[in-house]
C-alpha cells in the first residue's frame, strides 16, 4: 500500500505541475507579461512546484529529512540521472552562458547552502530569507543577461487559453500537487518504516527522483523527437531554484533541521561534487559539447550514489 501511495503521489505531482505550469503561463500571457519575464519567473516557479510543495508539507508535518533530502537528492538526480541519460541519447551543446552565469550561480548557491546548514544542521527563518534574497538577485542578473526563455513558453504562446480554462488548470493543478504530496510523503514514511531505513534514504532516492520526473520526461521526449534537447543551463537553473526558492521558502515558513547527519556529511558533498564535476566535463576537449562519454560518467556516479545510500 505504501508503494501504491508513492506511485499515485508521483503521478499526481507530475500532472499537477504540468497543469499549474499551463495555468501560470496562460495567465501571464493574458496579462501581456513579456515572454522573458514569464520564462524567468513564472515557468521557473511552476516547474519547481512539486519540490516546493513536498518540502514545505514535509517540514510542517515533522519530516525535515524528507524536506532537505528531496532538494539535495533532486539536485543530484538532475545532473547525474537527467543530464546523464539525456547526453547518452543525444549531444548537448554548451552555451557561453554556462561560464558567465549558469555554473557560477550553481557553485555560489550550493556553497551558500552548505555554509548555512553544515555547522549547526538547521536552516533558520533568517537563513531562509538569505536564500530567498539570493533568488531575487539571481533573477535580476538573469534579466540583465537576457537569457533565452524555456521552450514551454514559446510552445504555449500561440494560443492563450480562456479565463475559465486557466482557472480550471490552476484549481486542478493545485489540488493534484497537494494531494500528490500528501500521498507521496505518507508512502515514503511508510516505506522507510517497513524496510527499516531512514526517511533520508527514501527522500534522496525515491522522492527526489519522483520530483525530477518532469525534467527527465521533457529531456527524453525532446531527444526522441530530435528537437533541441533541454539545455544544460535549464538543468542548472532548476538546481539553483531548488536551493534558493524551495529551501528558502520552506525555511521561512518553518525552520528545517537535518535529523540524519548523513544528509550533511555525505549527501551534500555529493551535490557539491556534481557541481564541480560538470565544469570538468565541459572544459574537456570536446568542442563545448556533452556526449555519451560524459553521460556514462554522470550516470555511473549516480548509480554509485544510490548504491551507497541504500
Amino acid at each position: 500500500m505504501n508503494l501504491l501511495f508513492v506511485i499515485i503521489g508521483l503521478v499526481l505531482l507530475v500532472i499537477g505541475g504540468d497543469w499549474l505550469l499551463r495555468a501560470a503561463v496562460g495567465l501571464s500571457l493574458r496579462l501581456h507579461i513579456p515572454r522573458m519575464v514569464i520564462g524567468m519567473t513564472v515557468v521557473s516557479f511552476a516547474t519547481s512546484a512539486p519540490e516546493l510543495i513536498v518540502s514545505v508539507k514535509s517540514a510542517l508535518d515533522g519530516f525535515p529529512d524528507i524536506a532537505l533530502g528531496n532538494v539535495v537528492g533532486s539536485n543530484i538526480a538532475n545532473i547525474g540521472l537527467v543530464l546523464g541519460l539525456t547526453v547518452i541519447l543525444g549531444n548537448i551543446e554548451v552555451q557561453k552562458s554556462f561560464y558567465r552565469l549558469d555554473w557560477p550561480a550553481l557553485i555560489i548557491t550550493s556553497l551558500l547552502f552548505f555554509g548555512l546548514i553544515y555547522f549547526d544542521g538547521v536552516l533558520q527563518r533568517w537563513e531562509g530569507i538569505i536564500l530567498f534574497s539570493g533568488l531575487i538577485l539571481f533573477l535580476l542578473v538573469m534579466f540583465r543577461s537576457k537569457q533565452e526563455v524555456p521552450d514551454e513558453v514559446a510552445d504555449m504562446e500561440g494560443s492563450v487559453p480562456a479565463p475559465l480554462r486557466i482557472f480550471l488548470f490552476l484549481l486542478i493543478g493545485g489540488a493534484a500537487l497537494w494531494g500528490g504530496s500528501e500521498l507521496l510523503i505518507r508512502g515514503a514514511v511508510g516505506l522507510a518504516a517497513h524496510y527499516g531505513v531512514s526517511e533520508r534514504v527514501i527522500a534522496v532516492t525515491v522522492v527526489s527522483v519522483g520530483t525530477s520526473v518532469p525534467e527527465l520526461a521533457a529531456s527524453i521526449i525532446a531527444v526522441l523527437r530530435k528537437e533541441k534537447a533541454i539545455s544544460l543551463g535549464n538543468l542548472i537553473g532548476s538546481n539553483v531554484f531548488n536551493i534558493l526558492a524551495v529551501l528558502g521558502i520552506t525555511a521561512m515558513i518553518t525552520p528545517v533541521r537535518a535529523s540524519d547527519e548523513r544528509l550533511i556529511h555525505s549527501d551534500i558533498f555529493w551535490m557539491l561534487g556534481y557541481a564541480f564535476l560538470i565544469l570538468l566535463l565541459v572544459i574537456m576537449p570536446r568542442n563545448m559539447r556533452l556526449g555519451k562519454l560524459e553521460g556514462v560518467i554522470l550516470l555511473g556516479l549516480y548509480a554509485c550514489f544510490v548504491y551507497l545510500t541504500i
